[in-house]
């Protein structure tokens, strides 16, 4: 069957690979349909992602049609149309042991620690499955980078009470506006993109903040009447940001991060007493996210369209990463049709 192959940072291939084979226990046979590229693709490309060694097939936002199904799987599950939980656990770390498994300290994620999906054919434990019903194909391939932001509303306990900020509004940032939305929270989204921060409106944010502008922190406070928001929601990784966040946070708030700094970050920590914070970091995804994804999605509740920048052919993918890989500011999301059209 086909695949992309990345050989080395910068060198990509279209490459015959052995198929998966009949599904074992617990197992099933998925036709790859569609596959989201977002950033952790695009930095694996790039060779900075330092989870990664080559060669490596990339991609874990999936849309795919199952095709057999092996023993022990106790639901009908044959030509159902499906996206995937991209991740592992070990089930016996402490994250674990206290129901986290998207945080599991042996987690390996497709196409990052281990082989990913921009395949014709993989094989998945049927556990990790999520059905989604009628939705398009580029619409279920969009579940998984929107769980990510989606989970970091769930561990900063968004109501419809809060207002909420959305500092960086990639596809992570616009998952976590959607979510808060979704949710009736009132949103602020923050960026350094115009395009970006129009994205967010259609998302769901009730106002915006360009980040770059003198006046962004007076801006938050006087939306907030001077209070700061309720939940801020970090999706940048810079240590600005990182600062940020707990400088405009209402007291008694909650800072959520799921961007990594890449370089230290130093804080007034006093501000984490003076307004007793709840300091939250924020991993992947849980079953829980995915639904509630899969439910916002079906609402027509996210600019799917909006958000997808390029649409190829599994042998145009390479040429793709690379594009982007020269311009990131280019791209928001390339979707990758392996096989198939339309809705499944």
């Amino acid at each position: 069957m086909k695949a992309l192959v990345l050989d080395a940072a910068g060198r990509t291939r279209l490459a015959d690979v052995p198929h998966p084979g009949k599904p074992g226990p617990g197992e099933v046979l998925l036709q790859v349909r569609m596959v989201g590229l977002c950033g952790s693709d695009l930095s694996t490309f790039g060779g900075r992602n330092p989870l990664v060694s080559y060669p490596r097939i990339p991609g874990h936002e999936i849309a795919a049609v199952v095709t057999e199904t092996g023993a022990d799987v106790p639901v009908q599950l044959e030509g159902k149309a499906v996206t995937l939980l991209p991740y592992s656990n070990c089930g016996v770390c402490a994250a674990c042991r206290r129901g986290r498994p998207n945080a599991c300290r042996n987690n390996q994620t497709l196409g990052v620690q281990r082989d990913g999906a921009l395949t014709e054919f993989a094989l998945a434990p049927w556990t990790k499955l999520k059905e989604a019903p009628g939705l398009p194909l580029q619409t279920l391939a969009m579940v998984e980078p929107l769980t990510v932001g989606c989970h970091a509303v769930r561990r900063g306990r968004v109501t419809k009470e809060d207002t909420v900020l959305a500092i960086g509004c990639g596809m992570v940032g616009l998952g976590a506006v959607a979510a808060a939305a979704f949710r009736g929270a009132r949103i602020i989204a923050m960026d350094m993109d115009d395009a970006k921060l129009e994205l967010a409106r259609r998302a769901g944010a009730r106002e915006v903040v360009h980040a770059g502008a003198a006046d962004a922190v007076a801006a938050v406070a006087e939306l907030t009447g001077g209070e700061g928001p309720d939940v801020v929601i970090e999706a940048v990784g810079t240590p600005n940001t990182f600062r940020l966040a707990v400088e405009v946070v209402a007291f008694t708030g909650r800072v959520v991060y799921i961007g990594y700094a890449k370089e230290p970050v130093s804080y007034e920590t006093k501000l984490f007493v003076q307004k007793e914070l709840d300091i939250l970091g924020s991993r992947n995804a849980t079953e829980e996210d995915f639904d509630e994804v899969i439910a916002m999605l079906g609402s027509g509740g996210f600019p799917v369209e909006d958000a997808v920048s390029l649409v190829v052919p599994l042998e145009g993918a390479g040429e793709a990463l690379a594009k982007w890989s020269a311009d990131p500011a280019s791209m928001r999301k390339i979707m990758v049709e392996v096989g198939g059209r339309g809705a499944v």
